[in-house]
């Protein structure tokens, strides 16, 4: 792998989870700590990044371009996306959040007879050419860095729907159960999706616990099923099991 290569991989891992330790940077990268500290120490000349105690942070906004983030945690994603699909039945409707796990998730869904409602063009990108899901697709402004429709239009329209489910993303799970997400603007479209739905599913992926977040989207007292990959000794699990959430582990039956 080139060097510049390396470099843009560790810029994309630090959006899209946060902060990480040379030891394990170097473990993934397949290279040693000494290669990782001298990418750092360009990524920092750059600007791309903060270098802390034993580590790094990015510098970047926390609103992450949807093609870095696409790229983190595919197999995961995937495997949280297969057992969410098995929630569905035909016929259903059913809302899909943003976020690039949704869009993983909508891979599962070609060729079902459902109804999909979603805020989400990479979302509405997947399915368009699929005649067997009827696709509503919300208005709203276009935030282009993450591909979604956000604001007041957004929330009229799902004041209008009602939903079987909802299909959350999420940036982080607080230990208490408590559902964040980074970027401000899109807790309004994600708390009217919960209000739209009788049931809230919410597909987090190992890294989402804790993960981050500045902002909270609502409480595990709101939430039914939560689909991860997430080891059961993670705090936020334990919380969740205690408000009733049922937890569905990808990949494992049962």
């Amino acid at each position: 792998m080139l060097a510049q290569q390396r470099q843009d991989r560790i810029a994309r891992t630090l959006r899209a989870e946060g902060p990480a330790a040379v030891s394990t940077l170097a473990e993934r990268l397949g290279v040693s700590q000494a290669t990782v500290r001298r990418d750092l120490l360009e990524l920092e000349r750059q600007g791309r990044l903060t270098r802390v105690y034993g580590g790094a942070v990015s510098s970047a906004e926390h609103d992450e371009p949807f093609a870095d983030v696409a790229t983190v945690r595919v197999p995961e994603k995937d495997a949280i996306a297969a057992r969410a699909a098995t929630l569905i039945a035909d016929g259903e409707t059913v809302l899909l959040d943003i976020g690039t796990t949704a869009h993983r998730f909508a891979r599962r869904l070609h060729g079902r007879a459902i109804t999909v409602v979603t805020s989400s063009l990479a979302v509405c990108d997947e399915l368009r050419d699929d005649e067997a899901i009827e696709l509503i697709v919300l208005g709203g402004t276009f935030r282009r860095s993450y591909r979604s429709l956000v604001g007041f239009l957004t929330e009229d329209a799902l004041r209008q729907i009602h939903a079987d489910r909802v299909f959350l993303g999420t940036s982080g799970v607080r230990p208490d159960g408590s559902v964040l997400d980074t970027t401000s603007i899109e807790v309004p479209v994600k708390r009217a999706m919960i209000a739209a739905a009788d049931q809230v599913v919410l597909l987090a992926d190992a890294t989402k616990f804790p993960g981050r977040g500045l902002a909270r989207v609502c409480g595990p007292e709101q939430l039914d099923v939560v689909v991860t990959d997430a080891s059961g000794n993670a705090p936020a699990l334990a919380a969740l099991g205690e408000a009733g959430v049922e937890i569905q582990q990808a990949g494992r039956a049962g």
